[in-house]
């Protein structure tokens, strides 16, 4: 049986999965219930050991070191727990494509296909907008149940101070007293709404930083950085400041990640995020642009003062001296080499990230650990 062989991915009751296992671990299928009942063990820990025996199985067919972040996508991928990578993952299965995890880190760190982020973007503005109409009108029914309560309670008071009143007026007070009781249950709901809607509003932002963040690094990931890169340019622009941007990329990391593994590399990682964070501010913003690669963001520095920040932080990066903490080998010197152009010379902030990655290149071709500016575009 091979990787792409199409018995590991065929459909199971409507939605994709592994091997058939596209489901909620807790539900035991017909198998593991006679299992369970021939061996006497619950179905649900037999529905959960299958898992876990499905988990190594996509660990071994797709030769993969085992991690915490691999270890991770098999589950959710079989348990159907993060469907935008579980549709990468099958349609790079269809497509005869390996599975590797270089790759997917690439996939995770992308944060998913334009089309679907931009998708999720307006679902999200969409959703805002929804919750703070609703949340208006809770508070305005809120606030009118309330006055007109106030009203009607005070009209009560004065029916029921009519001490010689009639029948009549007997009944219209009881009926005015029952019309009280239900505003007010009405105002105590609306009250209840508008915490709910409190509570979705956190929720919603939650995601929002969670779908903005690099789960290794806890930078802005490239969805966020897109953002950023608009916002900033049109700041930059109003308040007529300077603008740079700079691509930085770690040397020879395939080499940490063939000759110490994964885990290591990922401490590599959040490492260099670690060292460029620190020239983070309300001006300059770093983000994990996928894989092995960082962006950087200068707004109000000129590109010399750029160059001079990210190269101080180039020359304390490459000081450091990491250890391989399975065995105590040194890991060697961890370097970064970086490109950076002026924003405003290219004219637009997707020419200058082309410019940037090209001088990233150069700096590549040059002996990398050093940051080279691109030149300005020819007339």
């Amino acid at each position: 049986m091979t990787a792409h062989d199409p018995a590991l991915h065929a459909p199971r009751n409507g939605i994709l999965g592994w091997l058939g296992l596209g489901r909620n671990s807790d539900v035991p299928t017909q198998l593991e219930q006679a299992i369970a009942d021939d061996v006497g063990l619950d179905p649900v820990r037999a529905a959960r050991m299958q898992l876990v025996s499905d988990v190594g199985r996509f660990m071994l067919v797709h030769d993969l070191e085992v991690t915490t972040f691999t270890l991770a996508v098999a589950h959710d991928f079989l348990t159907q727990a993060d469907p935008r990578m579980s549709r990468l993952i099958e349609k790079r299965i269809q497509a005869g494509q390996p599975i590797t995890i270089e790759w997917l880190e690439q996939a995770n760190a992308d944060g998913g296909d334009v089309d679907d982020r931009e998708a999720l973007t307006t679902l999200m503005t969409k959703l805002e907008g929804n919750l703070e109409e609703f949340g208006k009108t809770s508070t305005a029914a809120r606030s009118a149940a309330n006055s007109y309560s106030s009203a009607l309670e005070a009209q009560v008071d004065g029916l029921n101070n009519c001490v010689d009143a009639p029948v009549m007026i007997s009944e219209l007070a009881s009926l005015a007293k029952s019309m009280l009781d239900r505003t007010r249950e009405l105002e105590r709901e609306m009250s209840r709404s508008e915490l709910q809607t409190k509570t979705l509003r956190r929720s919603l932002e939650q995601a929002k930083n969670t779908a903005d963040k690099d789960h290794l690094t806890g930078l802005p990931n490239r969805r966020a950085f897109e953002g950023l890169l608009d916002s900033e340019y049109a700041l930059a622009q109003a308040n007529k400041e300077p603008l740079c941007v700079a691509f930085c990329d770690i040397d020879f990391f395939k080499k940490v990640n063939d000759t110490h593994g994964h885990d290591a590399g990922d401490r590599v990682l959040k490492a260099v995020a670690q060292s460029l964070s620190r020239i983070s501010d309300d001006k300059c913003h770093v983000a994990r642009h996928g894989g092995e690669e960082f962006v950087a963001l200068f707004r109000g520095k000129t590109v010399n003062e750029a160059w001079e920040l990210l190269d101080d932080t180039r020359a304390q990066q490459a000081e450091r001296r990491m250890v391989n903490r399975a065995n105590d080998e040194p890991f060697g010197k961890i370097t970064f080499s970086g490109g950076l152009a002026d924003v405003f010379v290219y004219g637009d902030p997707r020419a200058a990230l082309k410019a940037a990655d090209a001088a990233l290149y150069r700096a590549k071709d040059e002996g990398r650990n050093r940051i080279i500016v691109a030149p300005k575009p020819a007339p």
